[in-house]
Parts: structure tokens; C-alpha cells; sequence
């Protein structure tokens, strides 16, 4: 699974590649990454037994600044993954406009059979084994699938161990810790806010429109938040315990408050509970993948019955599967624009503590919105240049960028 979604990450990076008219050996160059770590994470468990776990953090490019990218938890996370996850970050950031390169990290664990106090062991001996790798201005870690700004918070004290107090060193951080205000919204806020530009760039409103969202954790349940918000009607929502659907709307805060309460949607009484997979065939304006890659695939992209995708999660969708939903004139809005606010507010949180000056929320969401809007014109010019998908144009607009630097920077 993770090695092909690696070769889909490449072939999405060829495809932009041609169109640009890159040599090959500049393009090999952009793929390579500049660093892979690997590390062995031996932590005591509650029950008195040693418990080992591998670490990963791939640094794969920095010529438009310091490396950044998420942390996950996980029991598929490998080198492959983690890897693919790095590129994609390269050309987001690249995509948003934010002066970052990209890099990616994970442990392979299933962060459900941890204790609070083991997640805390864990999290403290992986910076044991990276801290002089990371850093403000080297390499900025971030939340991603099962971590958050508590995993963060441990991230920042056990690097100030090490080299001393250094608030930029990670980002999605309590605000109480130097965090910014509205990070925690800002994936899930930032693909509504991409939606909403797609939408108006073809003389739609959001209000209205039905949506459905696979995937419950901060990012979907965030944008199901502000889509009921913007008058949308979610219809569907789901998490690994199956999908949830209700024709006539589902009540999102009652959802949120249940996960609250349970830890998942098991059980939640605000919808029928079907298999998780009819979510993504379940008839809609919007459908929104917010949980893991590789989702829609060939096998069943021909079923998804939505007008528009807006792609909440990294790598969603196979390229065999992209061809399909052109052909049936689905438009997707790709990921590494859709789900671009979380590393767009990593930066401004990042921005903050190196002034060691702190905006409200009302700001970080109005320069999120802007971030938004001219990543989309962007998109959509070099759509129209190009005569190809939002896709490629993404990966066209973040890959020459990313050139453009290097080429500067030189050898």
C-alpha cells in the first residue's frame, strides 16, 4: 500500500514535470529527498514489558525554507509512506506560498493501544533520537493522524532539554505554549474555504449544497463544522466505527459532542450506520476525504456519485482513479491545495513565535482567506496555461517553484 502510494505521488510529479519541460536530471534532483532518518524507540510499558518501536522523519526538500511537515502515529507508517508524505509537503507549501520546504514523520504504533503515559514516553524518546535534526529554522514538526497539540507540547519540552527554549522548533501547540489561535481549525477551515473558491470561480454558492465527509478526526469534523455553518447540509460523516447517514442533515454537533464523549462515532443515534465505504458512493454535491490515502481507487471511482471532491486527506485518490472521475466530470479540488490551511497557519503560528508576537483568531482566519483565494487564482491561471486538471496544476505551480529555487540556490 505505501509503496504504491509512493510510485502515485511520482507519477502525479512526472505528469507536472513533462508539462514544464523539465530535464531529467533536474527532476531527479526535486524527487530525491535530502535526508532519511530511522530510528529505534525502545520505551518501558505501563505493564513493566519493553515496548519497540521505528521512527521515521524524511527531510525532502528545503530550498524554499526550513523543512516542515506533520507527525503521525500509525500502524502502516513505513519509509514509503512517510517518504510520499514528504513530497506532497514539498510542493504544498510550495503550492500555499509559505517560505517552507517539506519533510514528513511518523512512528509505527497503533496509538489506540497506548497509555497517555506510554504516548508520552514515545513522543519524548523519538525527539531523543531527531532533536539535532529539527529545529526553527532546520526542520518544524507538526500534528498529523493521532497526535495533537499535547504530543506537540511534550515535542517543545523535550527539544528545550536539549538546546533550550525555542517556541518555532514545532508547531499546532497549545496556545498557552506559544500555539496560535484557530490552528486547530485551520485544515479542515482551509478546505472549506477552498471549496467556497471553487464554487464562486463557477457562479455557485455553498448554502445549500450537501456534503459528505469521510473521516471524523480534526480535520473532518472541523470542516463539517464550518460547512453546516456556511449553510451546507452534511449528510454523512464517518470514522473507522462505519459511516452515518442522514438525508434530511446530519446534526454536527451532536457528532462532535459524541466523539467527545466515546472516542468515535460508535453508537452515534444521528444517522444509519452503514459500512464505511458507501460514504464515498453516497450521492452528494460534495464529497470531502478526510481520513487516510488511497481511498478512491479504480475500483470504485466509477460508483462516486458527488459533483465536486475536495480532498481533506494526503493522497486520497489513485491516479487510475483520477482518470475515472475526470471522464465522469467530477471536479477535484487536489489535495496539496485543499488541505493547505493547517501548514498555512503552521507558518503564521511559526511567524508568531519567532516575533514573539501573538495575532487573534479573527486575523489568522482573514490571513488564512487570503492564503486561500490566491492559491486558487494561481491554480485555476495555471489551469487555463495548461489546459489540464486542478491536479496537475498543482503539482505544475509547486514543482516549478520549487525549481525555480533550487535552480537560484544552485549546486
Amino acid at each position: 500500500m505505501s509503496e504504491k502510494f509512493l510510485a502515485n505521488t511520482l507519477q502525479y510529479v512526472e505528469r507536472a514535470a513533462k508539462l514544464l519541460d523539465l530535464p531529467s536530471d533536474d527532476l531527479l534532483q526535486l524527487q530525491t529527498p535530502h535526508r532519511e532518518v530511522r530510528v529505534e524507540l525502545n520505551i518501558r510499558r505501563d505493564d513493566g514489558s519493553i515496548g519497540t518501536f521505528i521512527g521515521f522523519r524524511v527531510q525532502h526538500d528545503d530550498a524554499r525554507g526550513p523543512f516542515k511537515g506533520g507527525l503521525r502515529y500509525h500502524p502502516h507508517v513505513d519509509a514509503a509512506e512517510v517518504t510520499a508524505l514528504a513530497s506532497l509537503m514539498t510542493w504544498k507549501t510550495a503550492v500555499a506560498g509559505v517560505p517552507f520546504g517539506g519533510a514528513k514523520g511518523g512512528v509505527q504504533v497503533d496509538a489506540a493501544s497506548l497509555s497517555p503515559g506510554e504516548k508520552q514516553r514515545l513522543t519524548r524518546r523519538f525527539i531523543d533520537g531527531i532533536h539535532d535534526i529539527i529545529g526553527a529554522t532546520k526542520d518544524i514538526p507538526a500534528p498529523d493522524v493521532n497526535t495533537n497539540g499535547q504530543v506537540m507540547a511534550w515535542i517543545f519540552d523535550q527539544y528545550t532539554k536539549y538546546h533550550g527554549y525555542e517556541p518555532g522548533v514545532v508547531t499546532g501547540k497549545p496556545v498557552s505554549l506559544g500555539g496560535s489561535e484557530g490552528r486547530a481549525q485551520a485544515t479542515g477551515r482551509g478546505c472549506v474555504y477552498a471549496t467556497e473558491e471553487l464554487l464562486a470561480d463557477r457562479g455557485e454558492a455553498l448554502a445549500g449544497k450537501t456534503v459528505c465527509i469521510q473521516g471524523f478526526g480534526n480535520v473532518g469534523s472541523w470542516a463539517a463544522r464550518d460547512f453546516a455553518a456556511k449553510g451546507a447540509r452534511v449528510i454523512g460523516i464517518s470514522d473507522i466505527t462505519g459511516a452515518y447517514i442522514a438525508d434530511e442533515g446530519i446534526d454536527v454537533n451532536a457528532a462532535v459532542a459524541h466523539v467527545t464523549a466515546h472516542q468515535s462515532l460508535e453508537g452515534f443515534p444521528g444517522g444509519e450506520h452503514l459500512p464505511g465505504d458507501t460514504l464515498l458512493t453516497k450521492p452528494c454535491d460534495i464529497l470531502v476525504p478526510a481520513a487516510l490515502s488511497g481511498v478512491l481507487t479504480k475500483d470504485n471511482a466509477a460508483e462516486v456519485a458527488c459533483r465536486y471532491i475536495v480532498e481533506g486527506a494526503n493522497g486520497p485518490t489513485d491516479p487510475e482513479a483520477d482518470a475515472i472521475l475526470a471522464k465522469k466530470g467530477i471536479v477535484v479540488v487536489p489535495d496539496i491545495y485543499a488541505n493547505c490551511g493547517g501548514v498555512t497557519v503552521s507558518y503564521f503560528e511559526w511567524s508568531q513565535n519567532m516575533q514573539h508576537f501573538y495575532w487573534d483568531e479573527a486575523r489568522v482566519n482573514q490571513e488564512l482567506r487570503r492564503v486561500m483565494a490566491r492559491g486558487f487564482a494561481d491554480l485555476r491561471a495555471t489551469a487555463n496555461k495548461h489546459r489540464c486538471s486542478l491536479r496537475t496544476a498543482a503539482f505544475v505551480l509547486g514543482l516549478g517553484r520549487v525549481h525555480g529555487a533550487t535552480k537560484l540556490r544552485g549546486l
